[in-house]
């Protein structure tokens, strides 16, 4: 017996946003955040500057990333309101190393950048359906894996690329398999402007 027709669709969709940036960043700039003070962060190496792009070195880029953040609110989150960087910071992960699972807390849109040349392989940035405990782990066949039941999906960073999405989604990066280290900046935001409804009683502004 033919199978009976039957249609599928989204009813929510997750989004990724990916720009390149290249263009807003200068060899001086490169070597300035390559220089910064770096401190141990579990496997891999933060900067101890944390509001990097609080630097006046950081001006081209930080406007670079301001104007990718308009982009996304306005036209992905159909938003009035502006998201605005909270925390920036620079990472390194050296051969042989990755980077834990994790979401960032007390921030809407997440992001990162892609400031100088990457190793090769890049190290992916990987996606995750689920970031909790689940009591029933029922594996999907590869063949019929789509965008419905994919338990987690790769993001491809090359040199430039600035990523954002939810801060809400589980995120790791692959380990470094190359001779070479992987640099990139990471960053938080929070909206700016008025939300809620004053008739409503739930108007806050930030």
């Amino acid at each position: 017996m033919a199978a009976r027709a039957f249609d599928v669709k989204p009813l929510f969709a997750e989004p990724y946003f990916k720009t390149n940036i290249a263009d807003a960043i200068t060899p001086k700039q490169e070597k300035f955040i390559k220089n910064l003070k770096m401190l141990d962060n579990q496997v891999n190496k933060i900067s101890v500057e944390l509001y990097l792009f609080e630097r006046p070195e950081m001006k081209s880029i930080k406007a670079a990333v301001q104007e990718a953040l308009d982009t996304f609110a306005r036209e992905v989150m159909g938003i009035d309101q502006t998201l605005a960087v909270t925390q920036s910071w620079s990472l390194m992960n050296p051969p042989g190393v990755g980077m834990h699972g994790h979401t960032h807390s007390n921030s809407l849109v997440s992001g990162s950048l892609y400031y100088t040349d990457l190793p090769d392989p890049p190290g992916n940035m990987i996606f995750e359906r689920h970031n909790h405990y689940r009591q029933l782990e029922i594996a999907v066949n590869g063949e019929k894996q789509n965008i419905y039941n994919a338990p987690r999906n790769a993001v491809v960073p090359t040199k430039g690329d600035l990523v954002l999405f939810s801060s809400a989604l589980q995120h790791y990066v692959e380990v470094n398999n190359s001779q070479m280290d992987r640099r990139s900046i990471a960053f938080n935001t929070f909206v700016r402007g008025k939300i809620g409804s004053f008739r409503d009683v739930s108007e806050l502004e930030l």
